[in-house]
């Protein structure tokens, strides 16, 4: 079995077409992975908003019933010098009790989250100078 030049080419003409297909299936495979995390992220922050709804009626209670607080301020965001700085919950009493508590609400405490909270804190009498004098 002897095969023809017009043969070969027609066989490398199917295998452009064919490479071509591939080549587009594989973007239109890549757009929908991207797609696909996407919604995945989109998730995952609602899921937190959600975690963190649940939380706040009863967190507010708790602040300001057990630990005497006044002012209870969620989602606080503070930029100063180009730098931002996000608290889910800050909650302050003045006068004898003179506190401030920063609470943030994970629907999974890992240890990151602990690395996070804790350069938070570091942080936090730079951008509040204002209550430098209360316990933390």
């Amino acid at each position: 079995m002897t095969t023809t030049a017009e043969e070969v080419w027609g066989l490398l003409r199917e295998l452009a077409q064919s490479q071509q297909e591939t080549d587009r299936r594989m973007k239109d495979t890549d757009r929908q992975i991207r797609e696909l995390g996407k919604q995945i992220g989109g998730l995952g922050e609602k899921f937190g908003s959600f975690t963190e709804g649940l939380a706040l009626p009863s967190m507010e209670n708790i602040l300001r019933t057990r630990f005497g607080m006044e002012v209870v301020s969620p989602s606080v965001r503070v930029t100063k010098d180009g730098r931002h700085l996000e608290i889910y919950v800050l909650s302050y009493a003045n006068g004898p009790i003179n506190a401030a508590y920063v609470v943030e609400a994970k629907s999974h405490a890992r240890e990151e989250s602990i690395t996070q909270m804790k350069a938070l804190l570091a942080r936090f009498r730079q951008f509040f100078p204002e209550h430098s004098g209360k316990r933390l």
